[in-house]
């Protein structure tokens, strides 16, 4: 019998730090949880007018998305992106589940590589190993050599966890690189709109592509700008080609966004203000909760954008989760993100301003 897909993935991080948890949620005034990267601010009042608007949709939606959607999509991937050209747009169920399908989705299997940064979400090697391929890790177009194995190549900027924001020379090296070895670059731009110290540049901007999207996919998703998580809102865009392939086999598995879901999205992505107020937010929250921690003795590297501090105490990660914890604060073990990650904690900015300046207290007292 065949062993079930389960059995070949890590624990889910979440359920490991759950003790460390419990602790941290003793605290006398509770707990400051900075673990999860999951909004706490309102979804904006347009998105859930336009949600409320299309509830009544009794028949199925469309899987490329609605024409009016499909628009939105572009005309956002164009100006946030720099896209000079046509490219192909897809919605996803938010971004998590197409990190996790896309080597399978793209015919990548037993006996291929796929490449991912040395410190990165985890889902891009669970994705990888839900493939039956081989994740190797690597920062460099060295490190991969001559392997002629390797199918994909992620890269992810701004980074998460750690924040960093990737140079346009460097993205471009990985797309020449890759087109002279036929191998697919896909992009992880989640956190493009949230540039601090550095501004982002997408994978599809004609400053890195020349125009030509060929080979290249770059996925967006409207959970951190948006703070629509709940809404599971995200979209994939880049080589036509490479977009329609997806979109014949999401029709046959059924991975649809919902009507409603995509009316919303069209409202957040014609609407830039609300991602300004946005990010206004989490400048404040990120000014306050990196001084405290400096305050502290901590380091903090990279971190020039995202929504995340990459903090160490040049400590093994798991005595700082428990330091973290002994003062009621919870953060994410750098070693979930690969063992070049051991000696950092990931600190998310996605608690109220009454918790980030609960956690400066608590940092600095």
């Amino acid at each position: 019998m065949r062993a079930p897909l389960s059995s070949g993935l890590p624990d889910f991080a979440w359920d490991v730090i759950a003790p460390i948890k419990a602790t941290a949620a003793t605290h006398p005034d509770g707990l400051v949880d900075l673990s999860i990267g999951s909004p706490v601010d309102p979804v904006p009042s347009a998105v859930r007018a336009a949600l409320d608007s299309a509830a009544d949709q009794p028949g199925y939606p469309l899987t490329a998305g609605s024409a009016a959607l499909r628009a939105a999509m572009s005309a956002w991937v164009a100006a946030a992106c720099g896209a000079g050209g046509p490219v192909g747009v897809l919605p996803t169920i938010g971004s998590k589940e197409l990190v996790a399908w896309l080597p399978t989705l793209l015919g990548i299997g037993p006996g291929d590589v796929v490449a991912i940064p040395a410190v990165c979400y985890p889902t891009y090697e669970v994705g990888v190993r839900l493939a039956g391929a081989t994740a190797v890790r690597a920062d460099s177009l060295t490190a991969l050599g001559p392997d002629r194995r390797v199918r994909m190549i992620w890269v992810n900027s701004p980074s998460n966890p750690t924040g960093r924001v990737l140079p346009v020379d460097h993205l471009r090296k990985v797309v020449t690189w890759a087109r002279e070895r036929g191998v697919l670059v896909v992009s992880d731009e989640c956190y493009l709109s949230f540039g601090w110290a550095e501004n982002p540049v997408s994978v599809l901007s004609d400053a890195v592509c020349g125009g030509d999207y060929t080979g290249i996919l770059a996925l967006h998703s409207l959970s951190k700008r948006s703070n629509l998580a709940g809404y599971r809102a995200g979209l994939v865009s880049g080589d036509p080609a490479l977009v329609a392939e997806l979109l014949a086999v999401r029709k046959h598995a059924g991975m649809i966004v919902p009507a409603p879901v995509q009316a919303a999205m069209v409202a957040a992505l014609t609407d830039e203000e609300h991602v300004e107020e946005q990010r206004a937010r989490y400048r404040r929250r990120r000014a306050t909760l990196r001084a405290a921690l400096e305050k502290a003795e901590f380091t903090v590297d990279h971190s020039e954008a995202g929504i995340y501090l990459w903090a160490t105490r040049d400590e093994d990660c798991w005595d700082t989760m428990n330091w973290l914890a002994a003062r009621g604060m919870l953060g994410s073990a750098g070693a979930f993100y690969g063992p070049a990650g051991g000696r950092h904690v990931r600190l998310a900015l996605t608690a109220t301003d009454e918790r980030i300046d609960a956690a400066a207290d608590r940092l600095t007292s």
